[in-house]
C-alpha cells in the first residue's frame, strides 16, 4: 500500500493552516520561456521550494520526495493539518498561440479542490482537477490560448489534514485538446415520458427532458434499437421519433443497434425472434436489411445518424451462437454487413464499435487484435467504462490510449454512470446500493457523481494524438416511474439505476449536469 509521507519532515514544517490564497505576488522569482524542472529532479529530495517553482501559501506543504513517475522524484503536496498551497512556474516571452500542459497526477482524494491550472495567459483561467488515483498515475491535459505572450503554470491544494498530491514530468509545448462528444443515452425517455415521467429544470420548472439536457451542455444523444421489443418501445418508429426531437435541439445523433429485442450485452446476445431458425447467411443479410432499414428511414425524415454502433458490448460478439467469437470469420462478416449498411446509407457517419469492461487491456487488445486479422471495418471504437465493475481510473487510462494507438482510431466512452445517492425510490433494489460498492475518493452524492464524470472526461481529453472523441453519460433519463422498468416483457419491473440518473428523485435536473459543459 502506497503511503505518501513526507521526507525530512522536522525541516518542511507547514506554515499556518488555513492560510487563504489570493493573486500570486506581482513579481515572481522564476521567469523564463520554457518549463523549468518539470521532472522534479533537479534538487533530489526534500526541497522545500524546487528549483524553477515557487510557492504560496502554506509552503510547507509543498515539496519534493522520492517516487516519481518517470524519474526519481515527484512533487507532493502534503500536510499533518489543514493547508492550502499553490505550486507555480512563471513563463515569459511566449509566442502567442495554443498551448497544452501535460501532467502525471496522483492524489488521495478528499480535498476541498487539487487541480492544475494555467493563468494569466491572457484569456480565462483553465484548470483541470487531478483525479483521486491512489496508486497508479494519471496522464491530464491543460489547454490554454496565450495571448500576452506570458503564463503560470499552478499546482493548487486546497486540503483537509493528510489529504495528499503527487505530480511529476509535466511538459508545457504547442498544442490543443478538449473533447467533441458530451453525450448522453436516453433511450429510456419516450417510455418515461409516455408513463408519466415529468422533469423539471433546476428551479423546478417542468420542460423537455432533451431541451433541458441540451440547455446544460449536452450536444450528443444515444438511443438504442431493439428489433421487435414485447413493450414495443426501442424499436424503429419509436427511435425515428426520438430522433426527431433529438435533432430539433441541434444535437447529434448516436444510433446504437443490439440487433436483438431485449437487452444485448457481455453475458447475452440472443438473436430476435424474427431471425430465429436462421442460417448464418440469412443472419448475414438480416443484419445488413434491418441496419439499412433503420438507418435509411432516419435519412428519409431528415435525421441522418452521425455516428452508429454496430452491436453492443459485444465482447463476446452478437447474435449468438453464429456471431460468437468462438467463430471470429463468421462474426467478423456480420459487423461488416452492419458497417456496410451504414455506410450505404451514408458515406459520412461513424461506424463504431463498443466494447464493456474498459479497464481490460488485455481483453480488449485480443479483441481487437482478431477484429483486425479478420478484416472488420470500423471507424472508431467506444468502450463501456463503470469505475464499479471495470477496474480502476489507471486501467481504464491505459486500456483507453493503447486502444487509440493501437487501431490508430478515435476512441470514445460508450457508457460511464455514477450514483448520486444509494437509497432507492421505488420498491427494485439498485443496481449500486451501498458505500463499499463504490469507487474510493467518488461518495454517492451530487459532488461525487460530477467529479467522476469531469475526471472521466479529463482523462479521454488526454488521449495522446487528440484521438479522445468524448464520453456519453449512459440512461441521464431513466428516473423511477411506474411501468418504465428494466423488463420490457413485464410491466411490474422496477429499475435499478434511477439513483445514476441525471434527474433527481423531485425530477429537478441535478447539478452534476455541469460535466457537460467539461472543454
Amino acid at each position: 500500500m502506497f503511503h505518501p509521507r513526507r521526507t525530512l519532515r522536522a525541516l518542511l514544517l507547514p506554515l499556518a493552516a488555513g492560510l487563504a490564497l489570493t493573486a500570486l505576488p506581482a513579481t515572481p522569482a522564476h521567469a523564463a520561456s520554457t518549463l523549468t524542472n518539470g521532472g522534479f529532479e533537479a534538487d533530489g529530495a526534500g526541497a522545500p521550494t524546487p528549483a524553477g517553482w515557487s510557492e504560496y501559501g502554506d509552503t510547507g506543504a509543498s515539496f519534493t520526495e522520492p517516487g516519481g513517475h518517470g524519474g526519481s522524484h515527484r512533487l507532493s503536496h502534503w500536510a499533518a493539518g489543514a493547508y492550502k498551497v499553490e505550486t507555480y512556474q512563471y513563463l515569459s516571452g511566449l509566442a502567442n498561440g495554443s498551448y497544452k500542459l501535460t501532467a502525471w497526477v496522483r492524489s488521495g482524494g478528499g480535498q476541498k479542490a487539487a487541480y492544475i491550472a494555467l493563468k494569466n495567459c491572457g484569456g480565462a483561467e483553465q484548470r483541470t482537477d487531478l483525479p483521486v488515483s491512489a496508486s497508479g498515475w494519471i496522464r491530464i491535459v491543460v489547454p490554454v490560448n496565450v495571448t500576452t505572450n506570458q503564463c503560470t503554470i499552478t499546482i493548487n491544494s486546497d486540503a483537509n489534514a493528510g489529504n495528499w498530491i503527487n505530480v511529476d514530468d509535466l511538459t508545457f509545448a504547442p498544442g490543443t485538446s478538449g473533447t467533441s462528444i458530451k453525450g448522453a443515452d436516453v433511450s429510456s425517455l419516450v417510455k418515461s415520458e409516455a408513463e408519466g415521467g415529468l422533469y423539471r429544470s433546476a428551479s423546478g420548472t417542468a420542460g423537455d427532458a432533451l431541451s433541458l439536457l441540451k440547455s446544460n451542455g449536452m450536444n450528443y444523444a444515444r438511443l438504442k434499437v431493439w428489433v421487435d421489443p414485447a413493450d414495443g418501445y426501442n424499436n424503429k418508429a419509436r427511435v425515428l421519433a426520438a430522433a426527431k426531437r433529438v435533432k430539433a435541439q441541434g444535437v447529434k445523433l448516436l444510433v446504437d443497434f443490439h440487433y436483438s429485442d431485449f437487452w444485448a450485452d457481455p453475458g447475452r446476445q440472443d438473436k430476435p425472434a424474427a431471425w430465429a431458425g436462421h442460417s448464418y447467411s440469412q443472419l448475414k443479410t438480416d443484419v445488413y436489411r434491418h441496419t439499412y432499414d433503420v438507418l435509411n428511414a432516419l435519412k428519409a425524415q431528415g435525421t441522418t445518424a452521425d455516428m452508429v454502433q454496430v452491436g453492443n458490448e459485444i465482447n463476446g460478439g452478437m447474435l449468438w451462437n453464429e456471431g460468437s467469437t468462438s467463430n471470429w470469420t463468421q462474426l467478423a462478416d456480420l459487423l461488416n454487413s452492419g458497417y456496410d449498411a451504414v455506410k450505404a446509407v451514408s458515406s459520412g457517419t461513424t461506424v463504431a464499435l463498443h466494447l464493456a469492461e474498459g479497464g481490460d487491456l488485455e481483453g480488449t487488445r485480443w479483441w481487437f487484435d482478431s477484429a483486425r486479422s479478420h478484416g472488420v471495418r470500423f471507424d472508431a471504437i467506444g468502450l463501456s467504462y463503470y469505475g464499479y465493475w471495470h477496474g480502476t481510473l489507471a486501467d481504464f487510462q491505459t486500456t483507453l490510449d493503447d486502444a487509440a494507438t493501437r487501431y490508430g482510431k478515435p476512441v470514445f466512452v460508450a457508457e460511464t454512470a455514477y450514483p448520486f445517492r444509494l437509497d432507492s425510490e421505488d420498491s427494485h433494489e439498485n443496481i449500486i446500493n451501498t458505500a463499499d460498492e463504490l469507487v474510493p475518493g467518488y461518495p454517492a452524492s451530487v459532488t461525487g457523481q460530477t467529479r467522476w464524470m469531469n475526471d472521466v472526461a479529463s482523462i479521454v481529453e488526454a488521449v495522446p494524438n487528440g484521438r479522445g472523441l468524448g464520453v456519453f453519460y449512459w440512461e441521464a433519463t431513466w428516473t423511477a416511474v411506474s411501468g418504465n422498468g428494466w423488463d420490457p416483457t413485464d410491466a411490474s419491473s422496477g429499475n435499478a439505476w434511477e439513483n445514476q440518473a441525471l434527474f433527481g428523485y423531485d425530477d429537478r435536473a441535478l447539478a452534476s449536469m455541469s460535466w457537460f459543459r467539461h472543454r
